[in-house]
């Protein structure tokens, strides 16, 4: 298993496409030169062009003799600057980062103040407004529990059930900043995207607080606000149900 942190910002997402940069096509390239076998690596989240991790999960199968703890230092040195391998370990065969039970966790940065800084303009969204923090924190206690996020769901996303769960929805200023923190089970296509730019409408009064049990009982995207820009979103990690995972 790999824990991988990565700046999004130059590639088109985790999830291997053809004829573009991903990062799970870099981590295929690399770790099957590294180990010479055909490597195919699994990860428990294909987070979308431009979006960041400090600890997004893979796995996959291998026939080396390589220590699994010291994967990491080898393939670290093949990887480019905006991918690096926090942690490398053996875990059973079975372990399958999307089938088991999880919780995600997700930050959205955006950087409130009069004019940018260069220095944050890859991993947070400039918004120069002031924003209502009090009021986007109140509207964001709207979506814990289990909901049908349907308006929070990008259009014409294939899925079973709109139905999840959001175990904490947090908004925070930090200087500078403010931090939309929210932890579930799993999400929709650009859901917490969603969740960012309905709540800086909030933050903006265009929209109240209490708006929110209107728009979830909506199930219609057209009612949430805006699919806020992917480069303020970053995984900040999954935790598996055990301390081992499955």
């Amino acid at each position: 298993m790999l824990r991988v942190a990565y700046d999004g910002t130059d590639y088109c997402g985790w999830q291997v496409q053809p004829g573009v940069l991903t990062i799970e096509g870099v981590l295929n390239e690399q770790l099957s030169r590294l180990l010479g076998e055909n490597i195919t690596v699994t990860g428990a989240s294909r987070t979308d062009s431009g979006v960041h991790s400090l600890g997004n999960v893979a796995v996959f199968d291998t026939e080396t003799r390589i220590p699994p703890e010291k994967i990491s230092y080898a393939l670290n040195a093949r990887l480019p600057d905006d991918i690096v391998v926090q942690e490398s370990r053996e875990v059973s065969p079975d372990f399958h980062p999307r089938h088991c039970d999880s919780t995600k966790t997700y930050e959205y940065r955006i950087l409130n103040r009069e004019f940018p800084l260069p220095s944050m303009r890859r991993d947070s969204f400039f918004f120069h407004r002031r924003l209502d923090v009090e009021a986007m924190a109140r509207a964001a206690g709207y979506l814990v529990g289990t909901h049908d996020f349907a308006s929070f769901c990008a259009a014409h996303a294939q899925v079973l059930t709109t139905v999840r769960t959001v175990y904490a929805c947090e908004v925070a200023p930090a200087g500078e900043l403010i931090v939309i923190r929210v932890k579930g089970a799993g999400f929709l296509y650009n859901m917490v995207r969603i969740i960012a730019g309905t709540l800086i409408e909030v933050g903006t009064h265009a929209r109240r607080p209490e708006d929110l049990p209107d728009i979830l009982a909506a199930c219609d995207r057209s009612a949430a606000g805006p699919t806020a820009p992917a480069h303020g979103l970053t995984m900040v990690g999954i935790e598996f149900g055990t301390s081992q995972p499955c």
